[in-house]
């Protein structure tokens, strides 16, 4: 899941700018209040107005391209994701996610909140969870962060979008509840009552995989717990997981964590 950092509220007067700064190391949320912010990211340039999200990527050079002509007030968040993340181009919107067979948190680079005056609000309450220095204060301000992904998450998606991601997530439960079985794409969609190509370029805009590779993923996840809390041999994992032969299943392991089955297991459970 991607932490938070640090955060803030900020107010800029008439002639103030955005910093200009190369590499942050970490993503930048920006959040404007009142006025309008002049923020620009490489090459891309945005004018913020109150209600507009942008978030700048921890890898590129971000710098004002206008300084502010009235005083504005906007609201800031420093935060990082341990996992892959990757920013797709066009309309889609980027994703954070861990390994394809589980939630991909997905949110636009941009975006004009629904509910600005409930973002106010947990904004607030996120900086002043970030000043304390208690035990507590550190796990809310983790839960305010992540509600506000989750408000983001939600909210990037239309109505066309929606039925997208419903229909993926339908697959991916089929998928994950007979991974064991052999499905094809005749099966799912059979069981989905749709057509396979319209299921695939669902899973695909949502999870960034086929149902085949979506199933792949979800089988070898498996077979990386059953590695670690079991004794079994490798031929019965492969067995458990929905694999027919254990040679095929041993190069598919090795290729996609870069060690072999046994390795693993040693690796995590010595």
């Amino acid at each position: 899941m991607p932490f938070f950092i640090e955060s803030n509220r900020t107010t800029y007067l008439p002639g103030d700018e955005h910093p200009n700064r190369t590499n942050l190391g970490v993503f930048d949320m920006l959040f404007v209040n009142e006025g309008t912010l002049h923020v620009a990211e490489e090459n891309n340039r945005w004018t913020l107005t109150p209600g507009d999200v942008l978030i700048l990527r921890p890898d590129s050079w971000h710098y004002s391209f206008k300084p502010c002509n009235e005083a504005t007030v906007f609201d800031w968040v420093h935060f990082q994701a341990a996992g892959a993340w990757e920013e797709t181009q066009g309309s889609q919107p980027g994703t954070l996610r861990g390994d394809y067979y589980t939630y991909a948190i997905r949110v636009p680079k941009r975006m004009k909140l629904s509910y600005p005056d409930e973002a106010k609000l947990i904004f607030s309450q996120l900086h002043e969870a970030a000043k304390s220095s208690s035990h507590g204060a550190f796990w809310d301000r983790q839960q305010r962060f992540l509600h506000l992904l989750q408000m983001m998450d939600e909210g990037w998606r239309s109505d066309a979008a929606k039925a997208a991601v419903s229909i993926a997530e339908r697959a991916a439960a089929y998928l994950k509840l007979n991974y064991r079985s052999t499905i094809s794409n005749t099966m799912l969609s059979e069981v989905l009552e749709l057509h396979t190509n319209y299921i695939t370029r669902c899973m695909t805009e949502v999870f960034g995989c086929t149902p085949q590779q979506y199933l792949l993923y979800y089988r070898l996840d498996q077979a990386k717990l059953l590695l670690i809390k079991t004794d079994w041999t490798i031929a019965r994992i492969a067995e458990e997981t929905g694999f027919r032969q254990t040679p095929h299943f041993s190069r598919l392991f090795a290729a996609h964590t870069g060690m072999p089955p046994l390795k693993f297991r040693k690796r995590f459970t010595t």
